[in-house]
């Protein structure tokens, strides 16, 4: 078996301008992955799924946490 790949997505608000945006990788089993769009080899954040989620509820209601 082996492990799998990051599939990198990028946001669909993300532009072609450069701007700051960020890449996801959430195929991979009970994390997701986060990285720079502008520094792919650069350093990647990872979080549990339930963080994750928690996170992006959170942002799309406007809380902070």
């Amino acid at each position: 078996m082996t492990a799998a790949e990051p599939r990198w997505r990028t946001s669909t608000r993300s532009t072609d301008t450069g701007g700051n945006c960020v890449e996801v990788a959430d195929n991979l089993p009970g994390i997701v992955l986060v990285r720079d769009s502008k520094d792919r080899s650069g350093p990647t954040l990872e979080f549990r799924l339930g963080t994750w989620r928690s996170f992006v509820a959170s942002a799309r209601t406007g809380q902070r946490q």
